[in-house]
């Protein structure tokens, strides 16, 4: 096994998230090295030469298509490959096509590479984090899905654009599945340190059931709604697997609502993959901080776990 460089980042899968991961990354600056790799080899390298033009706007980084030999001394590996969700499907119909693509590509990743992170993207992204995890090998704090980073964003966002306060003042999280079971942690919300539904007075707004409940509809229906009108999502989830990244390259201890294995925690028994704030830093995941969930909150969470693990226990791996 090569000793692995930090500074050099692997993409699996040139689609429409894939490069706009690949674009985010570029302009951070963060790696000094980039592979791309796609089963069409010529769309890899396309993309690549594209990327490489805009280098000079940017910090130098070499970019490259290539194949699993050329990631074998990667830091960190970004798996985006997989059907794509169309109009009308759930991520979770997602499954059975992509678990069969992950058979094809972990292997091929962990039989050359045994000490990088990987990071999945690929949809039903909590299914599949498990996936890649049972096919890898690799420990548990070193497979890492993007789980609701984007969903936390998106909650943040419509907070901050109905309060009109900066949504980085808002501190919000949507827990558990990336999907359709995924619940919003209103008991815990604030805005720099003062209550959620406080602010929410403070600007006039009082039916905080009512509101909370719009709010929480435009999540869930987001990539939905985006889908419907142009096909597919991907400048969001770009930004938000950039910041993931970030928080591993620089490792900035960062608590982000990444999925993560759920072992041992609010009683779970089984290995299962859901998201839930968690220290991210150059080691992968470093604690996980189980939140203070109210009644309703609880019984929302295991209506994910219940749903998740129906489908784990029917996976051939």
């Amino acid at each position: 096994m090569a000793a692995i460089n930090i500074q050099k980042v692997g993409i699996i899968g040139t689609g429409f998230v894939g490069t706009s991961i690949a674009f985010t990354l570029l302009q951070k600056g963060l790696f000094s090295e980039m592979v791309l790799i796609d089963v069409n080899r010529d769309k890899a390298e396309g993309e690549a030469m594209d990327l490489s033009h805009g280098i000079p706007f940017a910090k130098p980084m070499a970019i490259c298509a290539g194949d699993y030999d050329d990631i074998a001394d990667a830091g960190l590996v970004i798996v985006t490959a997989g059907a794509a969700q169309k109009p009308g499907e759930t991520r979770l119909d997602l499954v059975n096509k992509n678990v069969g693509i992950f058979k094809s590509i972990i292997p091929e990743i962990a039989k050359r590479n045994r000490d990088a992170i990987l990071l999945i993207v690929s949809n039903p992204v909590d299914i599949l984090t498990y996936v890649a995890w049972r096919l890898s090998g690799y420990p548990q704090e070193r497979v890492i899905g993007s789980g609701t980073v984007l969903d936390s964003a998106r909650l943040r966002y419509l907070l901050g654009q109905r309060l009109a306060v900066n949504p980085q003042s808002v501190h919000a999280y949507i827990i558990g599945e990336h999907g359709d079971s995924e619940l919003a942690v209103w008991s815990e919300a604030n805005v720099s340190g003062i209550a959620l539904d406080q602010f929410c007075e403070f600007r006039g707004y009082r039916a905080h059931a009512e509101n909370e409940q719009k709010i929480y509809e435009h999540v869930v229906n987001a990539a939905y709604d985006i889908i419907q009108k142009k096909g597919a999502t991907y400048f969001g989830v770009g930004m938000a697997v950039g910041r993931i990244a970030e928080a591993l390259f620089r490792d900035e201890h960062a608590v982000m609502p990444v999925s993560v294995n759920m072992r041992g925690i609010y009683g779970i028994k089984g290995d299962l993959f859901l998201s839930m704030p968690a220290i991210v830093g150059a080691s992968g995941i470093e604690k996980v901080l189980p939140l203070d969930l109210s009644a309703g909150e609880s019984e929302r969470f295991f209506r994910s776990v219940t749903a998740l693990q129906g489908i784990i226990d029917a996976i051939d791996l």
